[in-house]
């Protein structure tokens, strides 16, 4: 097992290792005074881990409370944080009580986002039990639902109490949502480190899956990377914004698709292209660096071509967190392992994405 300590205004551990789900009322007891907890989740999670957590967690004397949703990006929506808070509030528990997530990113996000605002702030822990949420969202205190205007739109910065990740749980994903997760994990090769990125081109799909030392070791390098951004810039004004790597084009690719029919990390490898294709044409990026992404993606099944252009992209773009006014940063990988901010007007980069096509 390892740790990593993140030292944001809160400060807290992420543990990666096997067998951790069955073993959490352990690990949270030591991080909460809390008697009662509330445990959300969605229903494809709940078939396969609920029943465990809660007995791991009544097994340490907590009195557990479920509150299961629909899965999905769908499911990510006010109505649903609506429903939580008034299960909370029926459920009568107070701040002095706490929250727990056991799933993706979904249920890492509204439940985090209703730890933030129930009550005006209570404890929660995050239990990712998907590869994207144990290296990306389940790290760092973004939280928040979508509006029809676009993705995370709404939400609060608020960070765990613990973070537990299981490599164990990662079996029971299809391939479908293990590489979804990839997205981010190639993502964070290309902003931070060549040497992650190397260590990918040496594995793929299923060779990977199958070396759980090298994907924990991958998943820890991972969290590293996110704890070290977080902590230099927790709420999002510089630096951290180089992890939406591909995210303004993947956001208004899954807006496009209405979160249906492609996941988040194959909206993101296709950003990811495309960014890197327009840096490559202005000179920003070495030539050559699209190509080694693109042979990355193909090992984990992520060079997906997408329907919509980059010109029809531009507009969905203008909602993006990362527009100030009349500009818009950017997230460029000028090579592989080494990323920058570049603040552009938001006409040259509409215009930067219609020279595309």
């Amino acid at each position: 097992m390892q740790k990593i300590t993140v030292k944001a205004s809160g400060g807290y551990d992420v543990l990666i290792g096997s067998g951790l789900l069955a073993d959490c009322g352990k690990y949270i007891k030591e991080v909460t005074k809390a008697e009662k907890l509330a445990l959300i989740t969605d229903d494809n999670v709940d078939g396969f881990h609920g029943e465990k957590v809660a007995k791991a967690l009544k097994n340490e004397g907590f009195e557990v409370c479920r509150f299961v949703f629909p899965h999905g990006e769908q499911s990510k929506t006010t109505d649903t944080l609506v429903k939580i808070w008034n299960f909370l509030c029926e459920n009568n528990i107070t701040r002095s009580d706490c929250l727990v997530a056991l799933g993706g990113g979904v249920t890492g996000d509204m439940t985090g986002f209703a730890a933030a605002t129930y009550l005006r702030g209570m404890d929660f822990v995050q239990l990712p039990t998907t590869l994207l949420a144990q290296v990306d969202s389940s790290v760092g205190g973004k939280t928040g639902v979508d509006l029809r205007g676009g993705k995370n739109l709404v939400g609060a910065f608020k960070q765990p109490k613990l973070v537990l990740c299981d490599i164990d749980a990662l079996d029971t994903l299809s391939e479908e949502f293990f590489v979804d997760g990839m997205g981010e994990v190639i993502k964070h090769g290309m902003i931070k480190s060549a040497k992650l990125f190397e260590q990918l081109e040496k594995y793929n799909l299923k060779s990977l899956r199958e070396n759980k030392e090298v994907l924990e070791d991958i998943i820890s390098q991972n969290i590293a990377i996110k704890r070290d951004v977080v902590q230099a810039d927790e709420f999002d004004r510089g630096e951290r914004m180089l992890l939406n790597f591909g995210h303004t084009l993947g956001h208004s690719i899954e807006q496009y698709y209405n979160y249906t029919g492609i996941t988040h990390g194959q909206a993101v490898a296709a950003g990811m292209k495309m960014i890197t294709q327009v840096a490559e044409s202005h000179g920003i990026a070495e030539a050559g660096t699209l190509e080694r992404l693109k042979k990355c993606l193909d090992l984990y099944g992520l060079n997906v071509t997408v329907e919509p252009t980059m010109d029809q992209l531009g507009e969905a773009c203008l909602n993006d967190k990362k527009r100030f006014g009349d500009t818009i940063n950017i997230v460029i990988c000028c090579d592989v392992g080494a990323s920058m901010l570049k603040k552009i007007p938001v006409e040259a980069f509409l215009a930067m994405l219609s020279e595309q096509g």
